[in-house]
């Protein structure tokens, strides 16, 4: 994502925070996406794209050994060096991937990174981007828009946003641009754009950039007594995907 792409969530740093709370990150994403990462004791981990710092809040509460945030938002870095600082969690927050961090990690998360690449030379240099600061065997897990989500703006209105591609007969075709407006419970009114990359796009830019064993999962709706039923339709058609693999 370039420096003047990210400049759209300068401002949203607090909406981003506040999303991590609503109820398909809670009782579906985050569960799932923490399934995957496992037990982060004794880590390093990077969490790419890092926002508010929410989930590198997360893995060092955890017991991770080294957590370091990146982001190219200076508002975002903000917020996260703020609130890690009011919980008296020692992580970096950079701007910049410096050399010295090739190499340096067992685990890299990237959440809603891919869906900011806005073409396929893009995306092929971001996945080399989140590959590089892994070492040998290390894994990555990122969370493009689903190859399967569904087009029609109204289905994630339920859930707080709404996905609405720029040509409705082209949704589902690499490169396509979608309007994500997010408004839960009308705490936030905000508009990003992000863009959509099938499976075979995406699995060849990360084998591309030296991945092995990519695999794709569904986030899974836990089972909990306050889930709202609602979710269950969620679950049925994600708008994200968890992508996994290793670094060769």
């Amino acid at each position: 994502m370039s420096q003047h792409h990210a400049a759209q969530f300068e401002a949203l740093a607090d909406l981003y925070e506040d999303l991590s709370d609503w109820p398909f990150r809670r009782y579906i994403e985050t569960p799932s996406v923490l399934e995957r990462v496992g037990d982060v004791r004794g880590r390093d981990l990077l969490d790419f794209g890092c926002g508010a710092g929410t989930y590198a809040r997360r893995f060092k509460r955890a017991g991770a050994r080294r957590v370091v945030g990146y982001d190219l938002a200076d508002g975002m870095l903000a917020s996260a060096r703020r609130r890690a600082a009011d919980e008296g969690l020692e992580i970096d927050f950079v701007a910049a991937l410096a050399p010295e961090l090739d190499g340096a990690f067992d685990l890299v998360v990237a959440v809603y990174v891919l869906p900011y690449a806005q073409t396929l030379s893009e995306l092929r240099r971001m996945c080399a981007q989140m590959l590089t600061p892994l070492r040998r065997g290390g894994r990555l897990i990122t969370l493009p828009i689903h190859p399967d989500y569904d087009p029609a703006p109204a289905y994630y209105e339920p859930f707080g946003f709404r996905m609405t591609p720029e040509r409705a007969e082209a949704a589902h075709r690499d490169g396509a641009r979608i309007q994500l407006d997010l408004f839960y419970q009308q705490r936030h009114d905000a508009s990003v754009h992000a863009w959509y990359w099938s499976r075979a796009a995406i699995d060849a830019a990360l084998r591309g950039a030296g991945a092995d064993a990519v695999s794709w999962h569904d986030p899974q709706l836990r089972a909990a007594p306050d889930a709202p039923p609602e979710l269950a339709a969620y679950a049925r058609r994600p708008h994200a995907a968890i992508v996994e693999c290793v670094r060769g």
